[in-house]
């Protein structure tokens, strides 16, 4: 049996790998890596987020197993909007995206034996409809946001808050 190594915490992107061929030969190992998340002075968004996605991916590719490494970045005015520390930030955070265009990258790459084999980064679009007064609050005291970047989830409850 082969193995994939998740180089991820996230729920979300296990359950993503599990869903692509249950049948699969293929075994699923959830790694997560602990790195360094800060990003270098004057450092494009762009780059940040493939950087991730290959530092996660090489901190635990070990012999042969292949290792999947991904992040995922939103910005907002060319600032990258982090995890909200609490439901206050949250809810400031999706007031600020409120009837406004921020970008969704998500940065993967492939790893073996502690080198990059191949990444890609895709960049989306997201378009926030304008939100009544106290929506953000709502939103950020359902806890979705806390653990995600730019503090949403378009596949779960935040999908509501999207326009296009």
């Amino acid at each position: 049996m082969r193995e994939l190594v998740l180089a991820s915490a996230s729920p979300r992107r296990a359950e993503l790998i599990r869903r692509l061929d249950p049948e699969s030969a293929v075994r699923v190992r959830i790694r997560p890596a602990d790195i360094d998340e800060t990003p270098l002075p004057g450092e494009a968004s762009a780059a940040y987020v493939v950087r991730m996605a290959c530092a996660k991916a090489t901190a635990v590719a070990a012999g042969d197993s292949l290792v999947l490494g991904a992040d995922t970045i939103v910005v907002l005015d060319g600032a990258i909007l982090a995890k909200p520390a609490d439901a206050a930030e949250n809810a400031a955070m999706i007031d600020r995206l409120g009837g406004r265009v921020n970008q969704v990258t998500t940065a993967v790459a492939l790893a073996r034996a502690g080198a990059v084999l191949e990444h890609f980064a895709v960049t989306t679009d997201v378009r926030f409809r304008t939100l009544v007064p106290g929506e953000s609050g709502r939103y950020a005291a359902t806890g979705e946001g806390l653990d995600k970047a730019g503090g949403y989830g378009i596949q779960g409850k935040g999908a509501a808050l999207v326009r296009a």
